[in-house]
């Protein structure tokens, strides 16, 4: 079981410090982990301290950034290290730093390996943050790609994939040799949904998709998800 956090597990929120987790999550996840015999697993664009931050106290297996994190069940990390990256990222953030500074309602959002433009506040500035960030990706020779979600435009270091995250746990006991379930709401999770149906697995989107999906189930909304969880997805999706 892979579930993703942002508008899967929490609400989405105005901008990403005003999420908050229900009080029972926690709990829960412990309780969905503890089901599946520990292959259970986040699978989100947050860092995994952030995730940990909102979640306290569990601490169970994650990828974050977009898999650029990555802890197994049992606490060990097996992170992507773009060291190489380094003077690409920083170039980077200069770029987007200016763009934001010419363009007030989007926020950047530095997570340290990975590069977000939040324009929730501006969604009219939709196309002009896009095309922004596909120049600074296309500069970067290849370097960085974008990954584009609800009003987030992200720069992402071409290693790092949801996709690519799910298969490296599906490679590990204990979820190596299960059928995969991931839960998603958003652009970024499409490549997960991939990789979950080249293994034949259940993908599931939250919400209503607002462009062609991967999913072969849907859930309606955040409540949907929580409550399917605590039934041990009795209910068919």
């Amino acid at each position: 079981m892979f579930v993703d956090f942002d508008g899967t597990l929490v609400e989405i929120a105005q901008s990403p410090e005003a999420v908050r987790a229900p009080a029972h999550l926690s709990g829960l996840l412990k309780q969905v982990q503890e089901r599946y015999g520990g292959a259970f697993a986040l699978i989100s664009g947050r860092s995994i301290a952030a995730l940990d931050d909102l979640l306290q106290p569990w601490r169970g297996a994650a990828a974050g950034l977009h898999g650029g994190e990555r802890r197994r069940p049992d606490g060990s990390r097996a992170d992507v290290d773009p060291i190489e990256l380094t003077p690409v990222l920083a170039d980077a953030c200069g770029a987007v730093a200016a763009f934001v500074a010419a363009n007030p309602p989007v926020r950047l959002e530095d997570k340290g390996r990975t590069l977000a433009l939040h324009y929730r506040a501006a969604p009219e500035l939709r196309q002009e943050v896009t095309r922004f960030a596909e120049q600074v990706a296309a500069e970067s020779s290849g370097a960085l790609r974008l990954v584009c979600g609800k009003m987030v435009a992200e720069l992402v270091p071409r290693d790092f994939g949801k996709g690519r995250a799910i298969a490296a746990f599906l490679a590990e006991p204990p979820f190596r040799g299960r059928v995969p379930v991931f839960l998603g709401d958003d652009l970024t999770d499409e490549e997960g949904f991939a990789e979950i149906r080249r293994r034949k697995g259940v993908a599931i989107r939250v919400g209503s998709p607002d462009a062609e999906t991967l999913a072969t189930y849907t859930l309606p909304d955040v409540a949907a998800v929580l409550a399917w969880l605590s039934n041990d997805g009795a209910a068919e999706p």
